[in-house]
């Protein structure tokens, strides 16, 4: 399987390890555009379908971060939940988790 590394804010990172935000969100933003198309991720210049990647959250961006590893459902184009980040009314690509990913 593939791995999207993704850095978050310790809030967010904690929330998300804790198991209370299973969505992360990414804004709409040509860089993002690139990363999720059609609900498909790309990595290194392939798509891959979200079932087949594994999302590595970091917290924050130091040599000895804590690093989690989750599976990923789907990623859609959709608002947010304000609890989680997100800005009321505003479009984000949408990556819903399905669970931790087992060792």
């Amino acid at each position: 399987m593939k791995t999207l590394h993704l850095n978050l804010k310790r809030k967010w990172f904690g929330m998300i390890v804790s198991g209370e935000k299973t969505e992360e969100y990414r804004e709409i933003k040509p860089y993002w555009d690139k990363v999720f198309i059609d609900g498909k991720i790309k990595i290194k210049g392939k798509l891959y379908h979200p079932t087949n990647v594994i999302i590595c959250f970091s917290n924050g961006y130091a040599k000895d971060r804590r690093q989690e590893f989750y599976l990923c459902d789907k990623v859609r184009v959709s608002t947010g939940r304000p609890e989680w980040g997100a800005v009321p009314g505003k479009q984000y690509h949408v990556i819903s988790l399905c669970g931790l990913m087992p060792f």
